[in-house]
């Protein structure tokens, strides 16, 4: 046992797309601090960010219906959409900027050009349908989206969900071609790899026992090393925990008074994976429909074409369930030990509020592959129950939490930083758009947790984000600019990969 403490700048806890995105904005912005990473797993981006656990739509509210929502007067509002639009655009700038650096190459590895498409059924539907399409389109953001609700039309668009459909009730989409599909597991192992080179100490198969405040401010944290059953503990003077639905159980051993009154509610997912090829190869979108009632936004149907390991692969989902275990790879008893005396109170009004939300988890945890290839028939009425296999995605913690519009125990539904009142501590709570808002995220906790240095760096943010506090919205030819200039570098919008013609193999998951 080692009791000897290693000091370094900084500590980051997991090893996904988060903890690489902020480790590589810093190598950037401070290259001389020294970066130490601690990841439980044999390999980074194997847990939230890895490829078959997270949907890599890359989110920029193009098609997700649950980011627009309707106000009583009947108009829509799209002000969360325009904010994650912008958000994800912060992405595609640093993502650009790496690969203008050869920083990481080959962003054919992470990000492909893909149509994304919003699909909805019944008179009601295509009504917000068609009040959706139009107040988006009245923005700069959403230019080039087309709206359609002619079968003819559609077919064209949609053949495999079209093919042996009956037409009795109105059907509509809308379908923008500067969507994306990225592969999060790639671009985080491409990030790691980048790290790596600029001597980022990377410790895999470490996982991290204890986190204890010393005197001087710093953070100790305990760690064991899996493999020699070694404890080690190191300091530092910031920490940021972005382990996932790890991160919850951690920041309450921190103490921080901001770690009070804040619990998790755990959702598991399933996804249907094509293994026909010939399937697969009629269809080239994302496209989402509305969530059933009472029904987490998180489980919003979606039928993807998708990108991974060099191949075209299609997936349907995601069904929502019930684990205790915030990771995949967690225990059984992540969510009774999450349960402290400073949020007992609110995990129980949760509880009392959330009855639906928890009863329709476990009817879905209960559904046979019967009844699951009846819900992917709503999007194709000719699947084949043969050509389908289930595969279990990720983990994802939502935060419950004491809200002044909810009230006491309310589920959050969204990405949200926790950190010290002193910076020296940060933590990534949350689910969805987590992942597609990484870089935009990660800003935050720099101005959070690193104020005095935001001037020194903002030249450098600029830099590499040119849309950095700016609005895109209010900046429509700054916008049409980065649009243009990050596609070219990401090598969007040019033909379909020559590997999706070779489908011969069934997908690997």
């Amino acid at each position: 046992m080692s009791n000897r403490e290693m000091k370094t700048d900084v500590i980051l806890i997991g090893a996904g797309i988060m903890s690489a995105t902020l480790g590589t904005l810093l190598k950037e912005l401070a290259p001389e601090w020294e970066i130490k990473v601690f990841e439980k797993l044999a390999k980074g981006g194997e847990e939230s960010s890895n490829e078959w656990n997270n949907a890599g739509t890359g989110h920029a509210a193009l098609c997700e219906l649950n980011y627009t929502s309707e106000k009583p007067d009947g108009s829509i509002d799209i002000s969360k959409a325009i904010k994650i639009n912008e958000q994800f655009q912060l992405s595609r700038q640093f993502w650009s900027y790496l690969v203008n650096r050869n920083l990481i190459r080959n962003p054919q590895d992470f990000i492909m050009s893909l149509p994304h498409m919003s699909l909805v059924q019944g008179e009601e539907n295509v009504t917000f349908l068609k009040k959706r399409f139009k107040a988006l389109t009245n923005n700069p953001l959403f230019q080039g989206m087309e709206y359609s609700d002619d079968p003819e039309k559609l077919i064209e668009w949609l053949p495999l969900i079209m093919e042996g459909r009956t037409m009795n009730e109105p059907i509509a989409a809308t379908k923008i071609d500067s969507g994306t599909d990225v592969n999060f597991g790639a671009l985080t192992r491409l990030l790691f790899s980048h790290l790596k080179n600029t001597v980022v100490e990377i410790n895999y198969k470490h996982s991290v026992q204890d986190i204890k405040r010393n005197s001087d401010g710093s953070w100790q944290v305990k760690v064991l090393d899996i493999d020699s059953g070694k404890i080690e503990y190191h300091t530092a003077k910031f920490v940021f925990l972005g382990g996932g639905g790890g991160s919850l159980p951690l920041l309450q051993k921190t103490g921080i008074p901001e770690s009070k009154h804040i619990g998790g509610f755990p959702v598991s997912g399933l996804f249907m994976v094509c293994n026909n090829p010939e399937v697969v190869a009629q269809h080239q979108a994302k496209v989402y429909g509305k969530a059933k009632v009472g029904a987490p936004p998180m489980s919003v149907p979606h039928l993807d074409t998708r990108y991974i390991d060099n191949k075209k692969s299609l997936l349907f989902g995601p069904f929502a369930g019930f684990s205790p275990k915030f990771l995949k790879t967690g225990s059984n008893f992540d969510l009774i030990g999450s349960v402290k005396p400073n949020n007992v109170f609110t995990m129980l009004a949760a509880g009392a509020k959330e009855m639906g939300l928890t009863k329709y988890l476990i009817q879905q945890v209960m559904l046979s592959k019967k009844k699951r290839m009846e819900e992917l028939r709503e999007f194709i009425p000719n699947a084949k129950s043969e050509d389908w296999d289930i595969v279990a995605a990720g983990q994802r913690v939502q935060i419950i939490k004491d809200t002044e519009s909810g009230g006491k125990g309310t589920l959050q539904f969204g990405t949200e930083v926790v950190s010290a009142a002193d910076g020296s501590i940060a933590a990534l709570l949350g689910a969805s758009p987590g992942a597609s808002t990484a870089v935009h995220v990660m800003l935050e906790v720099l101005e959070r947790c690193f104020p005095q240095h935001m001037n020194e760096w903002e030249p450098k943010v600029k830099e590499m984000i040119p849309s950095y506090d700016v609005s895109l919205v209010d900046n429509p030819e700054l916008f049409q600019e980065i649009l243009t200039s990050t596609a070219q570098m990401l090598g969007l919008n040019e033909e379909e990969p020559s590997f999706i013609n070779s489908l011969d193999e069934k997908p690997t998951y």
